[in-house]
């Protein structure tokens, strides 16, 4: 970290509306507050099974706030997520192993292609309600974000080797170890010691714990 820098991860999943919300802002804090942001891809999926968690959608009650709340959070955060009653079963329908396994060949390869490449599967999936499970779907959305064919047929080969789905379980099980068991977990190391977020809606308390 820089001087006296917090460091801050981020661990996520583009199958999670409430991860792109937290993304973003956290992309706009990192430049006003005394921050070292670290993108962690994990896989959401892997999180529910290993801590026993249900979908929120599952409970009808709050499938229906869940609806409101991103759309109000979507407007004041100023992200393009769309979502409707639809989307819950687009969700559990939907498998995010795949792009997740090629956001963490890109990481561990071209980081500099992290932000923009999360980005697009977001926009893919939530502004375009495009698939974004099949080898096409992710070719087109590295396509999107400025990857070369080259790389992102390298990487794409990539998402089948021990290294990747090691590296990616690694990221999971460690957010598991800090305590996630949902996504966004934001994870700030301060004082010595990691303190757990979970949501995008308790930046403001990160900020305070963190001194900002």
């Amino acid at each position: 970290a820089r001087m006296g820098r917090t460091v801050v991860e981020l661990f996520y999943d583009v199958i999670s509306p409430y991860s792109w919300l937290g993304f973003e802002v956290l992309c706009r804090y990192q430049h006003i507050w005394n921050i070292d942001l670290r993108f962690r891809p994990a896989f959401l999926g892997g999180i529910m099974q290993k801590t026993g968690n249900k979908p929120p959608a599952m409970l009808p009650k709050r499938a229906e706030y869940m609806l409101k709340d991103i759309k109000r959070m979507a407007k004041y955060y100023q992200v393009p997520v769309k979502i409707s009653r639809d989307d819950f079963q687009r969700i559990i329908s939907t498998s995010s192993l795949a792009a997740m396994r090629f956001i963490t060949a890109i990481d561990m390869t071209k980081t500099e292609y992290l932000e923009p490449l999360t980005r697009e599967f977001w926009i893919r999936f939530w502004s375009q309600h495009e698939d974004i499970s099949q080898p096409e779907d992710i070719l087109t959305v590295a396509r999107q974000a400025g990857l070369s064919s080259e790389l992102s047929q390298k990487a794409l080969e990539m998402t089948s080797s021990p290294t990747v789905k090691d590296r990616l379980k690694e990221t999971t099980d460690e957010a598991i170890k800090y305590g996630a068991f949902g996504m966004p977990a934001v994870v700030a190391h301060y004082n010595g010691e990691p303190h757990l977020f979970f949501g995008s809606d308790r930046l403001e308390l990160l900020g305070s714990v963190i001194g900002e």
